[in-house]
């Protein structure tokens, strides 16, 4: 039945599955974090979702680790668990709807990257959504009638640094296999998330291991998710699904912790993700020429 599907259907489906997997991740973590601090929860993200990649790269006999561009991939990594951290360290400390609606600040700072470092074309309409986005981004933070809280800036940052790791993959996609970057982002960020939990660690029972285990499994469901969706049809068709993560991370807010995302929240987000959506329509229009 699945197989009956068209490829844009099964797109789609796989996109949905990613933005619940993500948000239940983001869920845990801040549980989590009412008992651990958020590096020693990203070791254990990290390792768990190496755990589960294991498999692909024995079925493989480690081939996929093949690679010319080690370096970058170094690079790619140290950038990734910088976003991580802070990533995870913002769901601890602040509302994680209003992270979830900072986090589409990255396809904005992707567009500038786009021209600042891989020289794609300085268009109009570009800066023009570029610009729309700070302005979302303005009505969530509000700087100047409310206090800029850490959880905000870090989520920003991190948004930076992951538009900057999406960059090096679309450099490392020109020569190197998807599963490939996928499996050297699993390894460094478990060998470079280690020292920062031991700076910060803290014993833990076997509730909580478990607990470390779903973020794991969600994380890498919520991972392969996303992969096989973009592989299945285009990423313009699916990018209007993943404001469904602010949805999901809304109702785990409200239910799990009692928070309700203000109006600025709501009105900002759908700014930023309408921008990130319009970069992405015009980018492909570009694409497929007059």
């Amino acid at each position: 039945m699945w197989n009956r599907q068209t490829s844009a259907m099964r797109g789609i489906v796989l996109m949905c599955l990613s933005t619940a997997a993500f948000s239940i991740m983001h869920g845990l973590v801040r549980f989590v974090s009412e008992v651990l601090p958020p590096f020693q929860i990203a070791f254990f993200r990290n390792i768990f979702g190496l755990a589960f990649l294991l498999p692909l790269l024995m079925r493989s006999r480690f081939a996929i680790l093949r690679t010319k561009r080690i370096g970058l991939h170094v690079l790619r990594g140290v950038i990734n668990i910088l976003a991580m951290l802070m990533f995870f360290t913002a769901l601890s400390i602040s509302p994680i709807a209003k992270v979830t609606a900072l986090s589409f600040t990255a396809p904005i700072f992707m567009a500038i990257l786009a021209v600042l470092v891989l020289g794609e074309r300085l268009r109009i309409y570009r800066w023009l959504a570029i610009l729309s986005g700070f302005v979302g981004m303005l009505i969530i933070l509000r700087p100047g009638f409310v206090a800029i809280d850490m959880g905000a800036l870090l989520v920003t940052v991190s948004a930076a640094l992951w538009a900057v790791a999406m960059v090096i993959i679309k450099i490392l996609s020109r020569t190197d296999s998807s599963l490939t970057i996928v499996a050297y982002m699993g390894i460094f960020l478990g060998v470079f998330s280690i020292f920062p939990a031991l700076w910060v660690w803290q014993p833990f029972g076997f509730q909580t291991l478990g607990w470390m285990v779903l973020i794991g499994l969600f994380g890498s469901i919520a991972q392969v998710s996303l992969s096989q969706s973009l592989k299945e049809t285009d990423p313009t068709a699916l990018m209007p699904f993943d404001f469904l993560k602010l949805i999901w991370t809304a109702m785990i807010g409200a239910w799990f912790f009692a928070e309700i995302p203000d109006k600025y929240t709501w009105i900002g987000a759908a700014v930023i993700f309408l921008s990130g959506l319009f970069i992405a329509l015009r980018e492909r229009r570009a694409k497929q020429g007059p």
